[in-house]
């Protein structure tokens, strides 16, 4: 007897610090139907973009109107479940390279925005020797000037890409990606730092730290620039243990 497929489970949508984030089983397969629905907007959030949302509207809006929000920090994954949510931690870096090797498979179209025009020269030659059969139809770095940007968006769009990562930081590739909303198709995601590591440039964190949760360290260790930033981490967890 013939076993019906079936359908992925719909995400679950819930909230943290009042910022929504989707509940899923398998984020990889979440994102492939909703590429099966016609796509839409992937954003990775943690417990800084968290923050930064409940500061900045125009952020929050952009992830509220996303269509998938998978937790990527740490600590939203400790206050989902303090909701009961048992759910495990989604690296956005490591979603959108599996779905860079599931599109080349596939024969996806693929645009790259964002990142130095150093790193990006650096991140296709390795795109190309790692995974050869990548089909990218676009690429662009992220250092324009104001003015080049409609006509970026425009040979965008008009290379019908059916994966778009974009680079430009919390909260400008959220915010921009969201901006598109009425033009685009695909899938559409922001990868923060994700260029810089596939580039060669940075180096994740090992895998110990991230088992202790203690990545935002290693990050810190690299960057000392941010520590203004990881002042958020805290903010959070004590919001957190606050609410009700």
């Amino acid at each position: 007897m013939a076993v019906m497929a079936t359908d992925p489970p719909v995400p679950m949508r819930s909230r943290v610090l009042g910022v929504p984030v989707d509940v899923a089983a398998d984020v990889f397969q979440a994102a492939l139907a909703l590429r099966d629905r016609g796509g839409g907007q992937i954003v990775t959030l943690n417990a800084e973009m968290t923050m930064a949302a409940r500061a900045n509207p125009e952020l929050g809006r952009a992830i509220a109107a996303a269509d998938l929000v998978i937790p990527d920090g740490a600590g939203v994954v400790w206050a989902l479940g303090r909701q009961g949510h048992r759910v495990r931690r989604a690296p956005g870096i490591e979603l959108a390279r599996r779905l860079l090797e599931h599109g080349a498979e596939r024969h996806w179209r693929v645009a790259l925005v964002g990142a130095s025009p150093a790193v990006m020269e650096q991140l296709l030659a390795r795109l190309r020797a790692e995974i050869p059969a990548l089909q990218v139809a676009f690429s662009s770095h992220g250092y324009q000037p104001p003015e080049a940007w409609p006509g970026l968006e425009d040979r965008l769009l008009a290379a019908r890409p059916d994966l778009v990562l974009v680079a430009l930081g919390v909260p400008r590739q959220e915010t921009w990606i969201r901006g598109l909303a009425s033009r685009r198709s695909g899938l559409w995601m922001g990868v923060g730092g994700s260029f810089d590591v596939w580039a060669g440039v940075k180096k994740r964190a090992p895998a110990w730290m991230g088992a202790l949760r203690i990545e935002w360290l290693y990050r810190l260790i690299q960057e000392p620039r941010r520590w203004r930033r990881m002042l958020a981490l805290p903010v959070f967890a004590w919001a957190v243990l606050r609410e009700r």
